[in-house]
């Protein structure tokens, strides 16, 4: 891998791609290894949770304690994330790969084999700060393990999968026995393969920005400037993926709906994610390589792309006002608020990935990673006091302003945008 040559200024920013290099050795050992052992990781931390959860509301724990205990394993995600780059400068990224995927095995044995309570709490941000740092890695390894041609299909099926792991980790909880302690012992199993899948990662050479890269504290600032652009569509795009999905069933309610029907916008919201992120990577893929006068190059053809999603969560807003008198539109809705997030995602990934390599590559998807976290955790805390408070304009006007926002940023002429 070869550094950039050019400042971003007059290089890689102009046609939004990074300079040509040759990938890793071993890249689809390599990419399979990754699915591998983020699958596995995944579907056994999204078990863990709930079980954990309802172990301690059983003990008779506070409903308001029990939420902290959820909210500590986020912290981890934070506390970790901006660092992720500076472990893995000095690391190196298998070596902090494998450390990712070990580290979540001891956090559950603690589950296992202890009930003290404040032991529960570190463990759970241990697992936490792991997730963080898995999460982050992952996706710049697949970004970079990817050739240029199929990084948009890479990066979408991997999100895809992701995705996917939201559902069968709650769904093998509830095959087991949300009760049963044989669950936690599957979790620590699915855990343990998610570290042997990770020892498949092949040797990656060292990044050519391994002792220049900026890192911590001062590389997120760095990538904040590099790409504001890019950071605000992560925001908006974790927005209406994540945040949104964890107050729709109070929105279901608050329209007239049933339980049921209410929590099943939900699943319309992971639906749309599901269906849509995948294509929006192959459709990045095919007419970026594909260039032509209408389109432009690789990087104005995301940006084009990211236009598309943006119109999309404004127009899905606008018919807010409807859903109250049809209640069934708000499955659609909430159907392209999770897909047209999840999109967003997915091409701000895409479009840092065709960029950057090595620990700057790091470094940014933290940043990215920090921007769609911060969005999913204000869309619930803004949109359910919004509910409670002014359901009738301020749930609507709150969406607004932030899909709008993001149609804002992104009216400028696709070349100027391209250089951010």
């Amino acid at each position: 891998m070869t550094e950039h040559p050019l400042p971003p200024s007059q290089g890689q920013a102009i046609t939004g791609v990074r300079p040509a290099s040759s990938l890793p050795p071993r890249a689809p050992l390599g990419l399979v290894a990754i699915f591998g052992s983020t699958f596995f990781q995944l579907v056994g931390y999204f078990m863990l949770m709930p079980f954990l959860l309802l172990r301690l509301k059983g003990d008779g724990v506070s409903t308001a304690l029990a939420g902290v205990f959820v909210a500590t394993g986020w912290l981890g995600v934070f506390v970790m994330t901006p660092f992720a780059s500076a472990i893995t400068q000095r690391l190196g990224r298998r070596p902090t790969l494998w450390l990712a995927a070990f580290v979540p095995v001891l956090a559950i044995c603690g589950f296992l084999f202890s009930d003290l309570l404040w032991l529960w709490f570190l463990c759970v941000l241990i697992e936490g700060m792991a997730a963080g740092l898995r999460w982050v890695l992952a996706e710049a390894v697949v970004a970079e393990f990817s050739p240029p041609h199929r990084r948009g299909r890479n990066v979408g099926i991997f999100e895809t999968m992701v995705g996917t792991t939201f559902v069968i980790g709650p769904a093998l909880l509830a095959w087991m026995g949300a009760q049963s302690d044989h669950a936690l012992w599957l979790a620590l199993a699915l855990t343990l393969a998610g570290l042997l899948w990770s020892l498949m990662i092949p040797r990656m050479p060292d990044a050519t920005d391994s002792h220049s890269a900026k890192v911590g504290l001062s590389g997120v600032w760095h990538a904040l400037r590099l790409h504001p652009l890019i950071m605000a569509v992560g925001f908006v795009g974790g927005f209406f993926e994540s945040g949104l999905t964890s107050i729709l069933p109070l929105y279901g309610l608050a329209l007239g709906l049933g339980a049921t029907a209410a929590a099943l916008l939900v699943s319309a919201s992971g639906l749309g994610s599901a269906l849509m992120m995948l294509p929006a990577g192959m459709l990045a893929d095919r007419m970026a390589h594909h260039p032509n006068q209408r389109w432009g190059n690789e990087g104005e053809t995301r940006i084009r792309l990211m236009r598309v999603c943006a119109y999309i969560t404004f127009g899905a807003t606008l018919v807010i006002p409807l859903v109250s008198a049809t209640p069934w539109l708000a499955a659609p809705v909430a159907f392209l608020w999770g897909g047209a997030g999840g999109c967003l995602y997915t091409l701000a990934m895409i479009d840092i990935g065709s960029r950057e390599e090595g620990v700057t590559l790091v470094n940014s998807t933290a940043v990215l990673v920090l921007s769609y976290t911060l969005g999913g955790v204000l869309a619930p805390a803004l949109g359910a006091a919004a509910l409670q408070w002014y359901p009738t304009l301020g749930f609507p006007a709150v969406l607004l302003l932030v899909a709008g926002v993001g149609v804002w940023l992104l009216q400028r002429s696709p070349e100027e945008l391209a250089r951010q």
